[in-house]
C-alpha cells in the first residue's frame, strides 16, 4: 500500500518522534511504500516549554520524511491537504496527543477526504489532554470529524473517545515497545558512561518532567528513613517542563541532596539505554495518564517497575508480575519500592517481562491497524 504517516518527525525529538519512525519502519518492513509528512514548524518558541524542539543527533538514513506542515498557518494547512488529495495515498496514518494540532491537523485531513479514495486512522495517545485549557474539545470535534477509525493504545482513551463520536471503527491496541534504543549493555559499563558508583543501586524516574508525572510524589515517597541506609539512590533524567523550584524545595526540605542526581536535560536517543542499563527500577508516580512510552522502553530492557494505578498503566504493568502498582499515596510508593528491593525475587520477575513484552510487538500493532481498516471499509460499504 501507499501510507502517509502525518506527524512529528526528525529533525524534532522526543517520543512522538521515535513513535512515528518506528512504525514506519515496521510498515516499510512489511513491504509498503511509506512518506513521513513532518513539520517545519510544529510549536511556536513561545509556546514550547523545552530548551529546543529539534533532535542534536544524526536522522534516520532509511526513511522518506518530508517537511512541509506549518502548525500555525491555516494557508500552509490547505496546501498541504491539497498535496496529499492529489498523491491519493491507500492510507493515512496521524497520531493525536494535543488540541492545539486539532485545527491543522483537522483542515489537512478536510482537504484529503476529498479524493474519496484515502482512508484516515488516527492513533490517539490523548483525546482529553492531561493539563486542559479553554477551546480543547471545540478543536478535538474539529479533528475527529474527518478521521474514517481510531486506534486507542489503552481502554481509557477508548472510552474518552466516545465523548467525541460513537460510531466509527475503533480499536485497543497497547502502545508497542520502544525498541530503537539499542540493546541493553553490561551494569558495570553503563555505570561508567553515567559516572554511577556501584556500590549503590538506582531508582529511575525518566523523561520529561511535567507536573502530572507526579515527581513530587517520588520524592516525598523517597523522603522515608528507609531509604538512607539502603545505599540506594534516584535518578531524576530529563528535562523540566514545569516549575523546577517545587522539585528542589522539596529535595533540599527532606536533605535529599546527596541521594539523587540530577541530569537536567533532554535525554538523546543514543544515551537512553545506559540509564536504564544502569538502573534496578523505573518508577512512574504518575498523578494521571493514558498508557506511557517509559513502561515499553522498561520493558524492552527487562527492567521492573513501579507504577500509580492511574489511566492505563495498571493495564501495562501486571502487579506483581512486572513490577507493582501502587495509589498515588506516597507511603504506598514507598513501601513498593522497598518491596522491591527487599523482598522480590527480581530474577523471576525479569523472566515475567521477557515473556510478558512479546505481547507488545510492533507487528501486533501493524495487524491491528489493517484489521481496523479492514472494518473501516466494510462499515463505509454498509453506509
Amino acid at each position: 500500500m501507499k501510507i502517509a504517516i502525518i506527524g512529528t518527525s526528525y529533525p524534532y525529538r522526543g517520543g512522538l518522534t521515535a513513535y512515528n519512525e518506528r512504525l514506519a519502519v515496521e510498515l516499510q518492513r512489511e513491504g509498503h511504500a511509506v512518506t513521513i509528512f513532518t513539520f517545519t514548524l510544529q510549536y511556536p518558541d513561545f509556546l514550547f516549554p523545552g530548551k529546543t524542539q529539534y533532535s542534536e543527533e544524526d536522522g534516520p538514513k532509511n526513511l522518506n520524511i518530508v517537511r512541509c506542515i506549518n502548525s500555525i498557518n491555516p494557508f500552509n494547512w490547505l496546501s498541504v491537504g491539497n498535496r496529499l488529495k492529489h498523491q491519493k495515498p491507500d492510507l493515512i496514518i496521524i497520531k493525536y496527543w494535543l488540541p492545539f494540532m486539532g485545527p491543522c491537523f483537522g483542515t489537512i485531513l478536510r482537504k484529503i477526504k476529498k479524493n474519496r479514495h484515502s482512508k484516515i486512522i488516527t492513533i490517539v495517545d490523548n483525546i482529553i489532554p492531561h493539563e486542559a485549557k479553554i477551546g480543547d474539545r471545540a478543536f478535538t470535534r474539529y479533528y475527529v470529524t474527518p478521521v474514517d477509525g481510531f486506534v486507542a493504545m489503552s481502554q481509557n482513551v477508548l472510552e474518552d473517545i466516545q465523548q467525541f463520536d460513537k460510531s466509527k471503527p475503533k480499536i485497543l491496541s497497547p502502545h508497542p515497545l520502544f525498541d530503537n534504543f539499542g540493546d541493553t549493555v553490561a551494569r558495570d559499563e553503563a555505570l561508567t558512561k553515567l559516572g554511577l558508583d556501584p556500590a549503590y543501586r538506582y531508582i529511575l524516574f525518566f523523561g520529561l518532567v511535567r507536573a502530572y508525572k507526579g515527581l513530587d510524589l517520588l520524592l516525598e515517597a523517597f523522603a522515608d528513613i528507609r531509604f538512607r541506609d539502603a545505599k540506594i539512590k534516584l535518578i531524576i533524567a530529563g528535562e523540566y517542563y514545569s516549575d523546577r523550584k517545587v522539585y528542589t524545595d522539596l529535595i533540599k526540605k527532606y536533605s535529599l541532596e546527596k541521594d539523587i542526581i540530577q541530569i537536567d536535560k533532554f535525554i538523546q536517543d543514543s544515551e537512553v539505554r545506559y540509564f536504564f542499563s544502569a538502573c534496578d527500577l523505573v518508577v512512574q508516580p504518575y498523578k494521571s495518564a493514558t498508557q506511557s512510552g517509559i513502561t515499553q522502553i522498561a520493558y524492552h530492557f527487562n527492567k521492573p517497575m513501579v507504577v500509580t494505578d492511574v489511566g492505563g498503566l495498571r493495564e501495562l504493568c501486571p502487579d506483581g508480575k512486572v513490577g507493582y502498582v501502587t495509589s498515588t499515596n506516597p507511603d504506598e510508593i514507598a513501601g513498593a519500592i522497598i518491596r522491591f528491593f527487599q523482598e522480590t525475587d527480581q530474577e523471576e520477575m525479569i523472566n515475567n517481562i521477557i515473556k510478558e513484552k512479546k505481547k507488545y510487538s510492533w507487528g501486533v500493532l501493524i495487524q491491528n491497524i489493517f484489521t481496523l481498516l479492514d472494518k473501516i471499509k466494510h462499515s463505509q460499504i454498509e453506509a
